[in-house]
């Protein structure tokens, strides 16, 4: 299965694997699957550690180039078909964010692994609960 991870899946993974549900931890450890991040999630990341709201050591750029050795992920970049999926895709809010990696979602045909309420809702993606 071809899985996109977000933000805080990924993070949640590293840090605190404990807080992801049983099925998802099993997913995302299984060879069989092949497991993706967009490139707006190290953004994310980089603004979440800036506000402070998950602490990333010994720095957040140090950290995240790390993780990014120790879990094989694929990236997967906004590309002008994404920037431009962002605006359709139908979430009950503006966070950009969320609306880059739903689009990065649909526009590779993967399963969103999150346990955003919004996105789970979302109509346009296939998604996985997290937790």
């Amino acid at each position: 299965m071809n899985l996109l991870l977000d933000t805080h899946i990924c993070l949640w993974s590293l840090l605190d694997p404990d807080r992801l549900c049983g099925r998802a931890r099993n997913e995302l450890i299984d060879p069989a699957n092949t497991l993706a991040l967009s490139s707006v999630s190290v953004w994310e990341a980089l603004v979440l550690a800036e506000k402070k709201r998950v602490l990333l050591r010994p720095d957040p750029w140090s950290w995240i180039r790390t993780a990014l050795t120790v879990r094989p992920l694929r990236e997967l970049p906004v590309t002008f078909d994404i920037a431009l999926g962002s605006r359709t895709v139908r979430l009950g809010h503006d966070d950009p964010a969320d609306r880059f990696i739903a689009a990065t979602a649909v526009a590779h045909g993967h399963t969103l692994v999150t346990a955003d309420a919004s996105l789970l809702r979302c109509p346009d993606i296939r998604v996985m609960p997290g937790v």
